[in-house]
């Protein structure tokens, strides 16, 4: 590569340098072009090549790429624009000086046509004789009075306007005064077209005056000019105007057209007179008319022009703005004073904001406008008239309108104006918590939050809170606050914490979708991306998309927010709301925890400066810092972060000294505390809760020892501190309810220290959890305690004072109770006499009394209204939610029914019925004394209810629809106890299998050893299908019998009856449960962890936080499972033939027990499969055919397949079959149908069940398209479907009503039949379904198109003629579908008239066209 010169080359580098680019042979930078020189007359020759001749004599023109051919300017302002330069066609190669030449013409081609102005009739007037030696000096306030600037025509000089204003004032008009047009006033041209015929309202023309003319009757043939004109005009009609105008328009300059109109706006305000515009007129009913006059000796004619209006204004606008040349001082907002400087030229865009606003829009109006807010985020409505010292007011596209729009705050936002970009962030931050609450969503038109979220939002608060102003950052951090945070979401999270596992809960996750990624298409599963590489690589907009807060976290806000709380030191309500977006992270998920934990510096920021281990009580007369005091908040913060994991836990009590903080937090009296009452109250709460869930990973249980006298403390006060005078109550009930919380938490962990101690002994040097430091016997002293208080509590009830309270505190107690005697039972110091004793004392004296309460009662008529399950279409308006940011929708709970009011019964039931499971498993004999709760009409209704609801799942119903879950189990075990010892129980126990049946797709993730129970004890117990042992199969058989004698035929020998399949079904339930557990097998580690967590075994549980919201623990389709899976692992190759052939061991059994339990769901527990679509249900049978060559040719097979389609196409179901909805999990059903297809062929050896498989979904309700499969892909299978029309238990009507419509498929039966491909004894339905569509078709009277009726007319002519005699008198003679007949429907003797008819005059047709042929 050549090497650039340097300024440091000496002339022999220079050479040289030459030398090595010559012998290169590289191309120059720079080309010399010879070109002629045009002034000495040389040519050029081809190509630019110069002649040899004269080659001494031309130029060299140097040439180098990319330099433009002018000099870049020297100044920064911008280059001139010539008006006439962008007209002119200039050519790259065309010589300049040529140019020049060319436009250089000589001066006698201008000086020969100079005409001298006609002068003869323009008066001369003289000076004015004054007796002043020197004339008088003219003053600004004189001359600015004298005469008007309008007057004068264009901008003049003072002195200029002093001697026009003298002139005007003798009635005189001097030389260079105005020209004569401004003189009088020019007649308007804007005239109505109704009033064309008055040609006395326009006496002259508008652009010709007549001067330049020679002779003195210039004015005359201006005058003549312009009534020829006219004349013209009025022998014109109003479409012939618009079309010479058009017309015009397309020819002439649009240039010289604007030139035209500018003149008639210049002269509108001064020819413009009353007399002439009446007020009535509106300028939109006139047509402006515009008059261009050619010269003279050119033509005599004049053009005319039309300024094209809208009729319709779309609003007032158009009406309230003039031209702006009509602007005068009468029309002003406000009248000019003389004194006023530099007001000779009145502008009105600039004077209009001076004047009033104009009125608000008085009437509503249909058409969407734009939302304006005031700073309190209240939506402003468009009728509504706000004073402007409200500040509402600016100069926006609607002055009149008070408010700002969104756009608007965001312009606002980024302003260098500090005061406006807090302004513009706390008006959004109010508007974002409004829109929370569901405030917008009757008023406005979709969502404010996901059109903030996609305007970028995010990114502008992002950019606010690295503002250096702390006013601003602040107000961004609340606007974050109020997009992330839901105060009254956290309430509710808080309320529930002391519930049955109230502890944990889901993370925020959005729920997820799944990206097809093109890139990784084809790429084997090692080289492909993974999940972790490809959120890396998306940009913080895409994350932020999909999710909010991995979005934030992605642009640093961690950091950011440390550097805040660490350096800016802000004021209490931004620490408040940085500490409450912390705790919303750390809800997220376990990970976004984890960053929390992990952001240097943050948490020890936190720690040190909000949970201090000394402070000094803060003095009211300092200013307010909430610096070096202990907050709730952060306290909170911690015990968020440490549901994340134990893991996360363990680093907080280890590593950061949260277990030091407890300690003094938590060793004195709320009252003790150097804070203010209600800040101590929830410290101590909240540290009460955190200890909670340390305790629930069997942590800082070491702390129970160490400060027992304080906890003992604790719990004797708590009569004392539930004083219902005490203005603290709400709080203090729940520092109570956190404390039992940790009580409950400490004594599962206690009861798990012998069975840890007793496996580390046998462990042998394997993993096992270490022993906690707490033992049984340092909790066994608390039972008789809170036993006692129970007792009191229940007691309370009957006082209407402290009845709330008792309510609010005794499903703590209860479950605590639980806690204890489900421990107890595994201890070796277990006695069993004395605690069966215990348990009948507890039941006769606290749990009886206790449900036989008038309040608890009442209580328990709320179960159906408060009910989530049941009430899934409430009338009342959710929130304002996002995908990308999911909430509890919690907003407004304390207003409405719901689980966590105090009206709700569920957490007392729930506690009552946690405990009455533990105790009956201990006490056998319990369990008939609470009968009565499940007799009981209330629960009866609420289980009824349950069983027909079909709730929705989301984050904002899944955390209360995990208690809900949690109840109905609870109701079932009690149901599970009684029903076999108790009759009266035993009589609603198809209810109870029904609500379990439905309640085991509900269940949640975290919930499936409850679905494992469920499965094991009430879902395949016999004592719960009570049809079966009271003469079920029996009544089915009866059923099937008179349902034969109706019809009066006997059924096909396949056909078994349902009642024994039925009877054999319940024998096998056993086996039948056995098969479902064992295709549930992959849920097994899931089912331990859950077990883990739902019985109390703390020192196993690995995090508090439940797994993601993917969907339900088992799916809706669950009993479809043994076939589901058996198709799956078989497998079908892409030729629709199976992958694998042989079928592993035990299949026939299970897809024997899988049809066995699926005919006994559908003929018992139909309520129970109504979430399965019938197509879905259909769908899912269909592997039973698709799985194996040879599968449903075993006998137990086709008799429960055979069952299973008869219910299938009973009347009511075929009505509710829709084959063109996607079953799920499948594009669609016709892809199904296609393999089907394909299997039929391949190994059905015509067997009839397969057939009416197939037929099924060609009835004509569906779409034409697997119609046109069968007789066009797969014709084959016509010569083996030989199912009969009275072995298909369908309709045959539902396969021949209404004819066919499809001309291709049509064609297709047609052929079908000709050829012999379609025959009764092969396959008799569909040759009796071809021939009645082919009928229908061809003696059809209804018009068609001509390619229809030319069809009808070749397939008529063509049956005519058929040499088959059998054939052409089915396809002529048909006339219904008969079922009992020999081919299976019916025929005429001969041709009905019409028809016969309609042959004759095809076939005579056909004569006359052969006639004219010869």
């Amino acid at each position: 590569m050549l090497r650039r010169p340097k300024p440091t080359d000496s002339e022999a580098d220079l050479l040289r340098e030459q030398e090595q680019f010559l012998t290169s042979g590289a191309l120059s930078a720079a080309c010399v072009v010879r070109r002629p020189d045009k002034r000495r007359g040389e040519a050029g020759g081809e190509g630019g090549e110069p002649n040899g001749e004269d080659e001494g004599r031309q130029r060299d023109v140097v040439t180098i790429e990319d330099l433009p051919d002018q000099l870049p300017s020297l100044t920064p302002a911008p280059p001139k624009k010539s008006r006439f330069k962008a007209s002119r066609v200039t050519f790259e190669d065309e010589d300049a000086e040529e140019r020049l030449d060319r436009h250089d013409t000589h001066i006698s081609a201008f000086l020969s046509r100079i005409v001298e102005r006609d002068t003869s009739s323009t008066p001369i007037s003289l000076p004015a004789l004054t007796g002043l030696a020197f004339p008088k000096v003219l003053h600004r306030s004189e001359t600015s009075s004298q005469v008007p600037l309008s007057s004068v025509g264009g901008k003049k000089s003072i002195f200029a306007r002093q001697i026009a204003a003298q002139r005007l004032k003798e009635g005189k008009t001097g030389l260079h005064c105005a020209p004569a047009a401004a003189q009088t006033p020019e007649p308007s041209m804007d005239t109505d077209q109704c009033d064309a015929a008055e040609p006395s309202e326009v006496s002259g023309p508008r652009l010709v005056s007549g001067q330049g003319l020679e002779g003195p009757g210039s004015s005359e043939e201006t005058a003549r000019i312009h009534m020829e004109n006219q004349a013209k005009l009025q022998r014109m009609s109003q479409s012939e105007i618009l079309q010479e105008q058009k017309k015009l328009l397309s020819q002439l300059d649009p240039r010289l057209v604007e030139f035209v109109r500018s003149r008639k706006a210049q002269s509108v305000p001064i020819s413009a007179s009353p007399s002439k515009h009446p007020q009535g007129k509106s300028s939109k009913e006139n047509f402006t008319l515009e008059n261009v006059s050619r010269e003279s000796d050119s033509c005599s004619a004049a053009v005319l022009f039309q300024k094209p209006q809208e009729v319709e204004m779309e609003g007032d606008e158009e009406e309230e703005l003039p031209p702006p040349a009509a602007v005068t001082g009468d029309k002003l907002p406000v009248k000019p004073q003389k004194e006023w400087v530099h007001m000779n030229k009145l502008e009105r865009e600039k004077l209009e904001w001076i004047g009033d606003l104009p009125a608000p829009r008085r009437k509503g109006t249909k058409k969407a406008m734009q939302a304006r807010f005031d700073f309190a985020g209240t939506l402003i409505p468009p009728t509504e008239d706000l004073p402007t010292h409200l500040g509402l007011h600016h100069h926006g596209e609607e002055p009149e309108r008070a408010g700002y729009s969104l756009q608007e705050l965001f312009l606002l936002s980024r302003s260098q104006v500090n005061q406006q970009r807090s302004l513009a962030l706390s008006t959004l931050a109010n508007i974002l918590s409004k829109a929370r609450a569901g405030e917008y969503l009757t008023v406005l038109k979709g969502s404010v939050m996901s059109t903030l979220l996609d305007a970028g939002l995010l990114f502008l608060l992002r950019f606010a809170l690295d503002d250096g102003v702390e006013g601003v950052m602040s107000a961004a951090v609340h606007a974050l606050k109020a997009l992330l945070v839901c105060a009254e979401d956290e309430d509710c999270l808080d309320c529930t914490f002391s519930w049955f596992r109230g502890l944990a809960s889901f993370p925020l996750l959005p729920s997820a979708q799944e990206e097809e990624d093109e890139e990784d298409e084809g790429l084997p599963e090692i080289m492909r991306e993974t999940a972790k590489e490809k959120e890396e690589r998306k940009t913080d907009h895409d994350v932020a998309s999909q999710d909010v807060i991995k979005g934030l976290l992605k642009m640093k806000l961690l950091p950011r927010l440390r550097y805040i709380l660490e350096v800016v030191r802000p004021s209490p309500r931004v620490v408040q709301d940085i500490l409450e977006i912390l705790t919303r992270f750390a809800r997220h998920s376990s990970s976004s925890a984890t960053q929390v934990l992990d952001c240097p510096r943050l948490m020890e920021t936190v720690l040190s400066e909000f949970l201090p281990t000394s402070w000094t009580a803060p003095s009211p007369a300092l200013p307010q810092s909430v610096y070096g005091l202990p907050l709730a908040s952060a306290m909170k913060l911690l015990r968020v972060l440490a549901t994340a994991g134990r893991h996360a836990c363990a680093r907080l009590l280890n590593s950061l000294g949260v277990r030091e903080r407890l300690s003094h937090l938590l060793s004195a009296e709320p009252s003790e505390l150097l804070l203010e009452p209600t800040e101590a109250v929830r410290i101590t709460t909240e540290a009460y809760r955190l200890w909670a869930v340390a305790a629930g990973y069997g942590q800082a249980c070491k702390l129970y020892t160490d400060l027992y006298p304080g906890l003992a403390k604790a719990l004797q006060s708590v009569h004392r501190v539930l004083d219902p005078s005490d203005p603290l109550l709400p709080l203090q009930l729940q520092r109570v309810l956190a404390l039992l919380s940790l009580l409950t938490q400490v004594t599962h962990t206690a009861g798990c220290h012998q069975e840890l101690q007793a496996g580390l002994v046998s462990s042998q040097g394997e993993e096992c959890p270490p022993p906690p430091p707490v033992s049984w016997g340092h909790v066994t002293g608390l039972q008789a305690s809170l036993l006692g208080q129970l007792k009191g509590f229940v007691k309370s009830l009957d006082n209407s004072v402290q009845k709330e309270s008792s309510l609010a505190v005794i499903p703590a107690y209860l479950v605590y109770l639980e806690a204890y005697y489900h421990q107890l039972s595994k201890q070796n110091c277990f006695k069993p006499v004395e605690t069966l004793q215990e348990l009948e004392v507890l039941t006769s004296e606290v749990l009886l009394p206790l449900l036989s309460h008038h309040v608890v009662q009442g209580l328990i008529q709320n179960l159906k209204s408060s009910s989530v399950v049941c009430n899934v279409q409430s009338g009342h308006l959710g929130p304002e939610t996002t995908p990308s940011l999911p909430g509890l929708a919690c907003l407004g709970w304390r207003d409405r029914p719901g689980l966590v009011v105090p009206s709700s019964p569920f957490p007392l039931l729930t506690g009552l019925g946690l405990l009455l499971g533990t105790i009956t498993g201990i006490h056998k004999g319990l369990s008939r004394k609470f009968t009565g709760l499940l007799l009981s009409e209330a629960v009866i209704g609420y289980l009824r209810s349950c069983s027909q609801a079909t709730p929705t799942l989301s984050h904002t119903r899944a955390w209360l629809l995990r208690h809900e879950h949690h109840l109905l189990y609870l109701l079932l075990r009690l149901a599970h106890r009684l029903v076999p010892v108790e009759p009266q129980v035993a009589r609603h126990a198809s209810l109870y299998h029904q609500v379990a049946l439905v309640l085991l797709p509900w269940l949640l993730p975290g919930s499936e050893y409850l679905a494992h129970e469920l499965l094991s004890t009430i879902i395949f117990n016999k004592d719960f299908i009570s049809e079966a042992h009271s003469g079920g199969p029996e009544a089915v058989e009866l059923g099937e019998l008179k349902l034969q004698e109706k019809t009066q035929h006997p059924t096909s020998p396949s056909l078994q009856t349902v009642g024994a399949l039925l009877r054999e079904a319940c024998v096998q339930l056993a086996s039948i449960r056995g098969c479902f557990l064992t295709h549930l097998a992959h849920l097994e580690p899931s089912v331990l962890t859950s077990r883990d967590a739902l019985l109390g075994r703390n020192p196993w549980i690995n995090s508090h936080l439940l797994p993601e919201l993917t969907g339900p623990t088992v799916p809706s389709d669950w009993s479809f499972l043994p076939l589901v899976s058996l198709y799956e692992r078989s497998g079908v190759s892409d030729g629709g033939g199976l992958a694998v052939e042989e079928l592993p061991q035990g299949a026939l059994q299970a897809v024997t027990h899988c049809l066995q339990w699926l005919l006994l769901l559908e003929v018992w527990r139909e309520e129970a499969l109504k979430v399965i679509l019938p197509v879905a249900k259909l769908a899912r049978l269909s592997c039973a055919f698709l799985c194996s060559s040879d599968l449903f040719l075993e006998r137990p097979v086709q008799r429960l397949t055979w069952g299973l389609f008869r219910l299938l196409t009973r009347q009511s179901r075929l009505d509710s079959l829709d084959l063109n909805v996607p079953p799920p999990g499948l594009a669609s059903f016709q892809d199904l149908y296609s393999a089907l297809l394909t299997q039929y062929e391949a190994v059905s050896f015509g067997d009839r069940l397969f057939g009416c498989w197939v037929l099924l979904p060609l009835q004509r309700r569906y779409s034409a398209s697997m119609r046109l499969a069968v007789f066009g892909e797969h014709v084959g299978i016509l010569r083996s479907l030989g199912v009969t029309v009275e072995q298909l238990s369908i309709p045959i009507e539902r396969f021949t009503s209404p004819p066919e419509d499809s001309l291709p498929l049509l064609r297709l039966y047609f052929r079908s039949l000709v050829t012999g491909t379609l025959k009764p004894r092969w396959c008799p339905v569909l040759y009796v379904v071809a021939l009645s569509h082919v009928n229908s078709f061809i003696f059809s009277q209804d018009a068609a198109a001509q390619e229809v009726e030319a069809a009808r007319i070749s397939m008529l002519r063509k049956i005519y003629y058929l040499s088959d005699e059998v054939l052409r008198n089915h396809l002529l003679l048909f006339r219904l579908p008969q079922q009992h007949s020999e081919f299976g429907f019916d025929k005429y003797d001969q041709l009905p008239p019409i028809r016969a008819k309609r042959l004759e005059s095809v076939l005579r047709l056909q004569d006359s066209s052969v006639d004219k042929g010869d």
